[in-house]
């Protein structure tokens, strides 16, 4: 396979991961990426350095369950590392004989739509590795529930060799041609490294931007979320 941004994270695998505060780190780090098998060196050993760093820092991964591309590799990763590893997979996609079966947790859904419900469920957190289009509805709906106001969580795009670049500079461009608000950049954090990733983490700290977007265009809504 070609490489395409070896210089990048070849700097990257020599950072060393210490572990975080447990008072401040989030437990459970849901990561997206991808299942595929026909990626670059470059982006395996960002899945490899990814779990092996969340395994460091005391964290406890949540992911969609697969055995193969990305996912298998942060899992291993995981694992080898001593940490914890929460697969959650539909049913149809186990009887392929897709899922990482060495999971401490396998929960097996009806739907893919139940997974994903199952996985936001158990996160503190979400991170981002480079994926193809179920990654990317992924990320997108989660960022899309915290403008919502359906969660607080933070959100990390691992922007390594720029995979997350386009995608970026589109949400760029529905803010200037006014299809979303300024705002909108307080709901994602884009980090070119591991290390980076999990030191933004570990200062996460809510804010108020999706609050704001959400009351200027509806107060009504937002009440009626938050309840009495």
């Amino acid at each position: 396979m070609q490489s395409l941004c070896k210089s990048s994270l070849s700097k990257q695998s020599h950072v060393s991961h210490r572990p975080i505060s447990p008072g401040r780190l989030h437990v459970r780090v849901c990561v997206f990426c991808s299942s595929s098998d026909r990626l670059s060196v470059e982006y395996r050993s960002l899945a490899e350095e990814t779990g092996a760093a969340l395994a460091a820092s005391g964290h406890q991964l949540v992911y969609g369950g697969g055995s193969i591309g990305l996912m298998g590799i942060v899992a291993r990763a995981v694992h080898q590392g001593g940490g914890r590893v929460v697969g959650v997979i539909p049913r149809a996609l186990r009887d392929y004989g897709l899922a990482y079966e060495d999971a401490d947790e396998l929960v097996v859904t009806a739907t893919l739509r139940e997974r994903k419900a199952a996985m936001e469920e158990r996160a503190d957190a979400f991170l981002a590795l480079p994926g193809g289009i179920g990654t990317l509805e992924e990320v997108l709906e989660i960022v899309t529930l915290k403008q919502l106001l359906y969660h607080s969580k933070a959100v990390v795009l691992l922007n390594a060799c720029g995979y997350f670049d386009d995608l970026l500079a589109q949400l760029e461009r529905s803010i200037a041609e006014g299809f979303a608000r300024p705002e909108m950049r307080g709901l994602y954090h884009v980090s070119p490294t591991v290390s980076a990733a999990l030191a933004y983490l570990a200062a996460y700290v809510p804010g108020p931007a999706a609050d704001k977007w959400l009351r200027d265009l509806a107060p009504q809504a937002t009440e009626a979320m938050e309840g009495p």
